[in-house]
């Protein structure tokens, strides 16, 4: 990255400046950060020990869940640590690998969530063809793809967000570094940067979600074409919930970032507390609830558990 950085650390105004309410959030987001790592953890280790469970679908999964335990602790806890010290700076350097981890793994988030789609897709419309086309290779290849795509946008983001000079205010109206609160920092003209940067999330949102638009309505008229009401239900109940993050994770993705730029922070705020902290702790619970098997899998665990713990010595 170019540019003249003569500033060596910011300073994060965080999510609200008021001590009586700093405490509160504290232990509310610390709970959500909590409950965000088991719940990611537990998806990932039912998906080693439990042979049912070795398949694609959940082999994508893992991998969102991965992705979400990174995304997550990029941001929590430096947002945590700021609600209750009065010290909230941030280095130059810490600034830069913040962005770029968030960029990494939101980027790789977008991808995964259509590559589910893809493979929902071919599950319901091509089931016969499924196990040559959604292969284990196939997988991989996706996966690394995701991952590769999301390294190659997260340098470019973060090039283009950082590559100016920062010789003015330090404050970032923000609880991390994000894109438009660093711009306003810059002494040189941003214009060029906003639009390479501007461009690529649209590309990205618009792709991705181009690629899950596509897979649900062929799979909404192969499940209209079904003759079965058992059969209609079973596949709408295995798209439900990757419908219901795919909602939760783009609506506020393009509230936040494919709009111009806005006058009130606090909306804006809330949205990148629920994209960063609220969705990353919904998930599990979202592809676990509607999910037989999951369900299936979790209650035979915890009977093997209270057996084995039944038959140990006092």
């Amino acid at each position: 990255m170019g540019g003249n950085h003569t500033q060596t650390k910011f300073v994060l105004l965080g999510i609200t400046d008021s001590p009586s309410v700093q405490v509160p959030l504290f232990g509310l987001f610390l709970l959500i950060y909590i409950v965000t790592l088991v719940g990611n953890l537990g998806i990932m280790v039912l998906f080693w020990v439990v042979p049912s469970l070795h398949t694609p679908m959940y082999f994508f999964l893992t991998h969102l869940s991965f992705a979400d335990i990174c995304y997550s602790t990029v941001i929590s806890p430096k947002m945590l640590a700021d609600l209750l010290s009065e010290n909230k700076t941030i280095s130059f350097a810490g600034c830069v690998t913040q962005f770029h981890g968030f960029a990494f793994f939101g980027i790789a988030e977008s991808h995964l969530l259509a590559v589910m789609a893809y493979d929902r897709y071919v599950a319901i419309c091509n089931p016969l063809l499924y196990v040559t086309v959604i292969s284990n290779r196939v997988c991989r290849q996706l996966v690394a793809s995701s991952y590769l795509f999301a390294f190659l946008g997260a340098i470019v983001c973060t090039g283009c967000t950082f590559g100016g000079s920062f010789c003015g205010p330090n404050q970032i109206d923000h609880f991390f570094c994000d894109i438009s609160p660093v711009f306003k920092l810059e002494c040189s003209d941003t214009r060029s940067s906003k639009i390479v940067i501007f461009a690529f999330v649209t590309i990205n949102v618009v792709g991705t979600s181009g690629v899950i638009l596509l897979s649900y309505i062929s799979v909404l008229r192969t499940v209209l074409r079904m003759r079965s009401a058992q059969s209609r239900s079973r596949a709408f109940n295995t798209c439900a919930s990757h419908l219901t993050a795919v909602s939760l994770f783009y609506g506020t993705i393009s509230f936040t970032y494919l709009q111009p730029a806005s006058n009130h922070r606090s909306l804006d705020k809330v949205a990148s507390i629920f994209y960063t902290v609220v969705t990353p702790m919904l998930n599990p619970f979202i592809y676990s609830l509607r999910n037989k098997e999951v369900k299936g899998a979790l209650s035979k665990i915890m009977e093997n558990t209270v057996l084995l713990v039944g038959f140990l010595p006092l």
